[in-house]
Formats: C-alpha cells, sequence, structure tokens
C-alpha cells in the first residue's frame, strides 16, 4: 500500500540557522516540515577576511554565493567597520557605495539582514527562471567591468562560472574563503530522523538547496536504497544529482516557500492517486 499522507513529512536538509527558519516558515503553512541539516558551516574568520573587510570600500562589488556566505563574512566585521554605503565612486546604476551581489532571494534577505543597504543589493529578477550565477550576471552583464574590482564570498571551492564571465569583461576578480562546508555531526534526534528515512523512504520528501546535501546523504547512509523516496530539488543540478544518488522520484521546484509548498501539495496528490512505484515527472514551479 501506498504512505499514509498524515505520515508523510518533508526533511529541509539547508545548513542551519536556516533549517529552523524554513522549518518553522513551512510548517506556519500547514506543511509537516522537520529539520535534516546535511551541511555543517564552519566560519573562518582568518587574516583574509579580516584583510578584505579593511578594503571592504576598494571593490565595485562583492557577490555572495549564499546566506552562509554572509553570516560567516559579518562574523568577521571588526569593530567598528560597517558596509561602505556611502563616499564610493558611484556605479553606472547610480549607487554611491559598495553593491552586494546576491545569487538567490535567501541570500539578499540575509544582506538586508546584516545590514547591507537595499539600494545596494544587486539579485537575479524576481521572476527569473533559476536563481543562480547565471541569472545574477543577466542583472550584471550590461555594465562595463575593465579595471573594477569584485570579490566572491564563498566557503571552500565552488563553481567558477560567474568570475569567468565577469574576468572575461575586465573586472579584477578574488575570492573570499569566508567559511568551510563539512560534513555534519547528527545528534540523536537527527540520527532517528535519518534511520525513520531510510526504513520507510516513501513517507520522506525531501528538500533539496544544494548537491553537496545529496553527497553528504549517501556518505551518511552509503547502504540506503532511495528508489522510494521523494526528492523536492531547487534548481536542475540538483535535481540531476538526486537522480544520480538513486531517487526514484524527483520534483524540480524554484527555492521560495510559495512554490516549495506547492510542490509538497503535488507531491501528496502523486501519490494518493498514483501507483507506489510510478516515477513522478519533474514538476517546475
Amino acid at each position: 500500500m501506498g504512505a499514509s499522507t498524515a505520515a508523510l513529512q518533508l526533511l529541509v536538509t539547508r545548513p542551519q540557522p536556516q533549517a529552523d527558519e524554513w522549518v518553522q516558515a513551512l510548517r506556519a503553512r500547514g506543511v509537516p516540515a522537520r529539520a535534516l541539516p546535511l551541511i555543517a558551516i564552519a566560519p573562518q574568520p582568518g587574516p583574509a577576511v579580516r584583510e578584505a573587510w579593511q578594503r571592504l570600500h576598494q571593490a565595485a562589488l562583492v557577490v555572495f554565493v549564499s546566506p552562509g556566505a554572509v553570516t560567516s563574512f559579518f562574523a568577521a566585521r571588526p569593530d567598528p567597520l560597517t558596509w561602505p554605503a556611502h563616499g564610493v565612486r558611484a556605479d553606472e546604476g547610480g549607487a554611491n557605495g559598495v553593491r552586494a551581489g546576491a545569487v538567490g532571494p535567501g541570500t539578499s534577505h540575509a544582506l538586508r539582514v546584516a545590514g547591507v543597504p537595499p539600494q545596494l543589493i544587486v539579485e537575479p529578477a524576481a521572476d527569473a527562471a533559476q536563481f543562480d550565477s547565471e541569472a545574477l550576471w543577466q542583472r550584471l552583464a550590461g555594465e562595463r567591468w575593465a579595471q573594477r574590482a569584485v570579490w566572491i564570498v564563498r566557503g571552500d571551492g565552488g563553481r567558477d562560472w560567474l568570475a569567468e564571465q565577469l574576468r572575461a569583461h575586465g573586472a579584477e576578480v578574488s575570492f573570499v574563503q569566508a567559511y568551510r562546508r563539512a560534513l555534519p555531526q547528527l545528534d540523536g534526534c537527527a540520527r532517528q530522523l535519518l534511520a525513520a528515512a531510510v526504513a520507510e523512504p516513501a513517507h520522506t520528501r525531501w528538500l533539496f538547496s544544494s548537491s553537496q546535501a545529496i553527497d553528504h546523504l549517501r556518505q551518511l547512509a552509503p547502504a540506503a536504497s532511495w528508489a522510494a523516496a521523494h526528492a523536492l530539488a531547487t534548481h536542475p543540478r540538483i535535481a540531476e544529482a538526486a537522480r544520480a544518488a538513486g531517487f526514484g522520484h524527483v520534483a524540480s521546484t524554484r527555492p521560495g516557500l510559495d512554490a516549495v509548498q506547492a510542490a509538497w501539495g503535488r507531491s501528496i496528490q502523486s501519490t494518493a492517486s498514483s501507483e507506489p512505484d510510478a516515477p513522478e515527472p519533474d514538476a517546475l514551479a
């Protein structure tokens, strides 16, 4: 028989504290979400980050690749420095200060919470097909970048695509490593959640916002079969990683709360109206 709708749950795999924030917001919408973070963020407030803060006024743009990049970078802010919002040469759009680039709405929100003026935040269009480096570049491509300093704040490694585009247009791009991503150390509650998901995979929906979370899941449960499991992926590359990991049911969704809630609803409806082993089609919210 298929999974009982009442028994279904959505596991949010984002790092903390994002996972708890998402769980709270989804529960308020009636989604039975629980946090199972599959990436641990370890800030690295080393000399490179402190030096970046000292020279921040020299940058035309500082790109943050995730909310974790924002929180880690600002956690290392030396007193009494603040984000340069005035007194810096204006960019072509008229902003008088150092702009902060965000690849998606979660990162933009983190920047606003950290104190970056909203008029200095550049992000993908709200109706962009995806929230990623490519969508951010669409907002930047029309500017002149020759000899302008751009910093990309990220973890230990990552995609270089945006840096390559900026360099091809003459920008002077540097990377600032503000944190390290690691395999999480699961506490007792998290281990129980994982064990239950492995034992009854059809009862769980996994919300993946990073391919690395899927890699870590495979390390934490190497013998598990995910053929009956359902994954909601917030980017096509993540959906591909879920399929490669053996997830039998993979649906794509935009990374906003409305879209995830809708994808959750479609997943439940699909389970109720189809055979247990029938694969779900991708559903782009």
